[in-house]
């Protein structure tokens, strides 16, 4: 019976290992035909600035942690098209030149004047470099998407220290009429 309940065991976390191993990977073909078409959606999914000031004030608040607020909910998204360019995503950090308004404080904005450059990065990787010319405190952005659809950005801006997003890619999704 103790035998029985060993090699149970083993097989339960077996199977837990392996669901949790594949979540959220999508296959390389489907990651190979979004890259070729130029048209995709980034998704983030978690936040990473570089300036360690806010990282340790968001861990000085009390019932909370730095690695928990840094985890974004669903809709922070970099969209790519042929002609546009839409970015919407939060930022943690230290600005430079902060605005009242503060729908102005986090990246949001889109470009229809942008250069776009492609090239191989590590471990079959594809990096993205855009720089967009229509916004002048947006330096560059550079996107690394992996063969499993995994992807990092990092956005280099004038007026802000840089910061860093972890999240994947996805279709872009048609919008509602």
């Amino acid at each position: 019976m103790k035998k029985f309940i060993n090699i149970l065991s083993a097989a339960m976390l077996i199977v837990f290992l392996n669901s949790c191993a594949s979540a959220g990977l999508i296959p390389s073909e489907k990651v190979a035909n979004l890259l070729q078409s130029g048209e995709f959606t980034f998704m983030a999914e978690k936040a990473n600035p570089t300036n360690y000031d806010v990282v340790n004030v968001m861990n000085s608040l009390p019932t909370s942690s730095s690695s928990r607020m840094l985890d974004l909910d669903y809709g922070y998204t970099i969209q790519l098209k042929k002609s546009e360019f839409t970015v919407e995503l939060p930022y943690f950090g230290r600005m430079y030149n902060p605005s009242y308004d503060t729908s102005k404080n986090s990246y949001r904005f889109t470009s229809k004047d942008f250069s776009l450059s492609e090239h191989p990065g590590k471990k079959g990787s594809t990096v993205y470099t855009i720089i967009t010319k229509d916004q002048p405190n947006i330096r560059r952005i550079i996107m690394e998407v992996f063969k499993n659809g995994k992807s990092y950005v990092s956005i280099d801006s004038n007026d802000r220290a840089t910061i860093s997003y972890d999240g994947y890619i996805m279709e872009n999704v048609a919008p509602k009429k």
